[in-house]
């Protein structure tokens, strides 16, 4: 079993379905925008997931300098061409963390107590695996009730 290539063709799939979602906007302001109980904007969501991959993949694990700003993904508003430029890095990331990987991490502790317990590297990959898909539906839904307004 090659939890590698699976790994890395279901992240890399759905960061590519992000980005098309973002690029399906036909109005860039409407990432923006925040609607009655929708209080996280796609822009900032699509921030997130970035910013969440590149930190606990690239910055963790791949020690690859990434400072995060999490503040900032839910705060901040960039250009869409600034959301498709964070899409690509955190593409990258999981690229190249999954063509370099050894099996034996996934069974090793995640060097980190992000949900407040121990975990293998496995099984915080599953959950950010499932954590960027939360966030990308909520996007979806946030682009088509927009884009038919």
């Amino acid at each position: 079993m090659d939890f590698s290539k699976d790994f890395s063709v279901l992240l890399l799939r759905d960061l590519n379905l992000l980005k098309q979602e973002i690029e399906a906007y036909k109005d860039e302001e409407k990432l923006w925008l925040k609607k009655g109980e929708i209080n996280n904007a796609a822009g900032n969501l699509a921030l997130h997931i970035c910013g969440n991959l590149r930190h606990f993949i690239g910055a963790v694990l791949l020690k690859d300098g990434y400072q995060r700003n999490r503040k900032f993904e839910f705060e901040g508003k960039v250009k869409k061409s600034k959301i498709l430029n964070e899409i690509a890095q955190a593409m990258e990331s999981v690229s190249i963390f999954f063509r370099d990987v050894e099996n034996h991490v996934y069974k090793d502790k995640y060097p980190l107590e992000v949900l407040g317990y121990e975990m293998t590297t496995f099984y915080f990959i599953v959950h950010l695996h499932g954590h960027l898909n939360y966030h990308l539906g909520q996007i979806n839904y946030h682009r088509r009730m927009l884009n038919s307004g």
